[in-house]
């Protein structure tokens, strides 16, 4: 099985590269299950019912967040009826949604999907992500061998720490949240398939998909700035993980594409 998992959409203009992109990749590379992170999709924080559209209409069979999850203030109640998004795991649960499940990819097969947030360097309230793994893991894996996790964390060391955790108990651990893809990809000897982070899709012409101005301006006076999305010239960063009938990975190919 190929699973495409796509980086942070940012914005109206990381939507439209996916609708573009999704197709093409899907058909092209024979991907049967899509997984985009969309934490950041409508207008550059947070995700609404609308939004949520445009990714299905373009494929994407699973949608997760992070710690932008409730920026959109209506979401909150909207989330309910969205069975294909996952919110983070390893938070409060009385929070609305749920942080995991198991789909059906197109082939017939069943995967299992973790959403996980970090906290080292996070401004969250996140709980224990190793706990939360470890249990979900056990959960899913009565259900099926094939099982993803996006791991929504700042720091490295935390990323590929619980990716090294759960090597050969899961098919991938894939990193979001830093908009910056690394060129770490690489298949543990447990079979498990790792990347610290898949990066975004996003403007290239930006700095993590705001205006650079803005940004600059934050860094350079400390005064509070208005962060203006960018939504030109953009690019797609995703990833394909290649899993075998037991749930190890047989390989992981770095995604780019660029919109003129």
């Amino acid at each position: 099985m190929k699973i495409l998992f796509v980086g942070d959409i940012v914005g109206k203009g990381g939507r439209h590269a996916v609708t573009r992109f999704v197709p093409e990749l899907v058909a092209e590379q024979g991907c049967e299950f899509v997984i985009a992170n969309g934490e950041n999709m409508a207008g550059g924080a947070g995700m609404t019912a609308r939004c949520l559209s445009e990714l299905r209409d373009a494929g994407v069979d699973v949608v997760t967040g992070g710690d932008h999850m409730w920026d959109q203030r209506d979401f909150a109640s909207e989330i309910s009826a969205c069975e294909d998004v996952l919110r983070p795991a390893n938070v409060c649960a009385s929070q609305p949604g749920r942080g995991h499940g198991v789909f059906t990819a197109a082939d017939g097969e069943s995967i299992g999907v973790v959403c996980l947030l970090g906290r080292t360097f996070m401004n969250s309230q996140a709980n224990c992500p190793f706990e939360a793994a470890d249990r979900l893991v056990a959960e899913l894996s009565k259900e099926t061998a094939r099982i993803i996790v996006d791991f929504h964390a700042e720091a490295t060391s935390e990323k590929t720490a619980l990716a090294r955790f759960l090597d050969g108990r899961v098919s991938a651990v894939i990193g979001t949240h830093t908009h910056v893809p690394t060129a770490d990809q690489q298949i543990f000897a447990g079979g498990t398939a790792f990347q610290c982070d898949v990066g975004m899709v996003g403007a290239r012409d930006s700095i993590l998909g705001r205006d650079i101005e803005a940004v600059i301006t934050r860094f350079h006076t400390g005064m509070p700035t208005r962060f203006k999305v960018v939504n030109k010239g953009m690019r797609l960063h995703a990833v394909i993980v290649t899993v075998g009938p037991n749930g190890r990975a047989t390989g992981i190919e770095r995604v780019i594409r660029d919109m003129a």
